[in-house]
């Protein structure tokens, strides 16, 4: 699968233009602030049906307009094209493939495999738990179904359990305790094995490309670590019903998972440099890449977004020499990063950005 072209109409500062994508690496250059990001963006947001930088659609209309759209033709793994369009009019967002209205965002995850580089993923290493934990349900999801349909169920369920402890209505928490067992010892059962499989990739890539001795890790620590069955998680919520109506919420469960990086010395935040710890995020996506591909025998779509500039040369060479086994790459570089041309193969597109208008790189 591979994007051929994309079109913008009035999306962020991108001219309203159509843009021919139709090579394995596209390459975009530009200096900060000129439109490279939004590019990303776009193509994220046509994917997954939202971005991964703007919190609703609003956001990524132009400024002084109302309403925009997005659309782009693919390749799909048979050979067939394939058009994709997202529109976010009168307040209301909605998309489609080949003209059939997406009603479930679940159809997209398995549409197009995407999977963005960007500096925020260095939260993944150094941020707060639930965003360790949003990785790994992502990364899941991207290739188990079921896992994404029993993470859906949970959710609701806590929601309404949570609704229930607020509004004291105590009758109904033993109906939503099993539900709540039921779907969340089979997500904390598939979170110990994608972890125990994960770490067998995500050691290896960080001291590959790292140059050093230090070996790091996921350790998983499941809020339910001394539950083992639905039985045992449902007497456990009994127990501790009245810490949840204190605090006004449910204190326990898979919601409250926590992933933690490793190394020998412990915690990885508390032992690894800011570089360090930026590289770590850098193969935490690498990782998911590989683990994709491992999972499924399909090569994603990879955004690449400014995040090689703090790499060191030789940390950069080994990154790039391990970035493989994907469809098609987007990459935004500054002009100062002249190391593009090196990475760049016969199948390449190469573009300057200035201003939200796109041409042909010379030279």
């Amino acid at each position: 699968m591979r994007f051929t072209s994309v079109r913008f109409d009035r999306f962020r500062n991108i001219s309203n233009s159509s843009v021919s994508v139709d090579a394995k690496q596209v390459m975009l250059i530009g200096p900060n602030g000129q439109g490279k990001t939004n590019f990303i963006e776009a193509l994220y947001t046509l994917c997954y049906g939202s971005s991964f930088k703007a919190v609703n659609s609003r956001e990524m209309i132009r400024h002084g307009e109302k309403d925009f759209s997005l659309s782009a033709t693919l390749k799909n793994d048979e050979g067939f094209d394939q058009t994709i369009e997202y529109r976010f009019f009168d307040g209301k967002r909605s998309m489609s493939i080949d003209g059939r209205e997406v009603r479930d965002r679940k159809e997209l995850i398995y549409n197009v495999p995407c999977i963005v580089f960007s500096h925020d993923d260095i939260s993944f290493v150094r941020g707060e738990p639930e965003f360790r934990r949003r990785f790994f349900d992502q990364t899941m999801s991207m290739y188990n179904p079921l896992f994404f349909d029993d993470m859906r169920r949970y959710k609701a369920i806590l929601k309404q359990r949570n609704a229930a402890i607020k509004d004291e209505r105590t009758d109904l928490i033993p109906i939503y305790d099993g539900q709540l067992a039921r779907y969340g010892i089979e997500i904390q059962r598939e979170r110990i094995k994608a972890v125990y499989e994960f770490n067998k990739i995500f050691p290896r890539m960080y001291g590959q490309v790292s140059c050093t001795g230090t070996e790091i890790s996921i350790e998983y620590v499941p809020s339910w670590g001394d539950c083992a069955t639905v039985q045992d998680v449902e007497e456990k919520l009994a127990r501790t019903l009245q810490r949840d109506i204190k605090l006004q919420t449910t204190a326990s469960g898979v919601h409250r998972d926590r992933f933690v990086v490793v190394d020998e010395n412990g915690p990885f935040t508390l032992s690894g440099s800011t570089g360090q710890l930026r590289l770590a995020s850098l193969i935490f996506r690498m990782a998911q890449t590989s683990f994709y591909r491992m999972k499924t025998g399909k090569e994603p779509v990879l955004l690449v977004d400014d995040v090689l500039l703090e790499l060191d040369v030789k940390r950069r060479g080994a990154f790039l020499e391990m970035m493989e086994g994907y469809s098609q790459a987007f990459f935004t570089f500054l002009p100062e990063e002249r190391y593009f041309s090196a990475l760049a193969d016969d199948d390449c597109l190469i573009y300057d950005v200035d201003d939200g208008r796109l041409s042909v790189h010379e030279g």
